[in-house]
């Protein structure tokens, strides 16, 4: 009686490991690098929403100062409004003093406020507020823009 040897290799050749563990390597270094990216955009769109938020903050910050200097202000009603605009260099047109608490809580982040007087009337001023901040490699910014009356006659 006569054996025949029906045994075939069924094993993996060396080539055929390592094309295995390529594209296993490359399959995981795609999503590590999809991961990360998210990770960033995730990173710079919290840090867009702060600065959208400090950004009307300060808006709103220079309507309170507005609606204080014309309500209370101890020089006759007429020149309320100039009180308010005195705030800001007359130069530059930057507010001199940015007292509002909440910049402060925010390492990293600068907020400029800027007034801006409209050609033809004295009743009438826009206001910008900045806040920039360094992500990555370059500086971004944020700027709020909203026009302030003289509501007071």
């Amino acid at each position: 009686m006569k054996f025949l040897s029906t045994k075939q290799n069924h094993g993996f050749t060396l080539v055929e490991t390592l094309v295995g563990i390529s594209i296993f390597t490359f399959s995981v270094l795609a999503v590590m690098s999809v991961l990360a990216s998210g990770i960033t955009d995730t990173s710079y769109a919290k840090q867009k929403m702060v600065a959208g938020y400090l950004a009307q903050e300060g808006i709103e910050y220079i309507r309170n100062l507005r609606d204080n200097d014309v309500l209370y202000s101890s020089v006759p009603p007429n020149n309320n409004w100039n009180t308010f605009k005195a705030r800001f260099n007359p130069t530059t047109h930057f507010i001199t003093t940015d007292n509002s608490p909440s910049i402060a809580n925010f390492p990293g982040f600068t907020r400029t406020l800027q007034m801006t007087p409209i050609s033809g009337t004295t009743d009438e001023v826009t206001i910008f507020s900045t806040v920039t901040w360094t992500q990555g490699s370059g500086q971004q910014s944020v700027t709020f823009a909203e026009n302030l009356y003289n509501w007071v006659e």
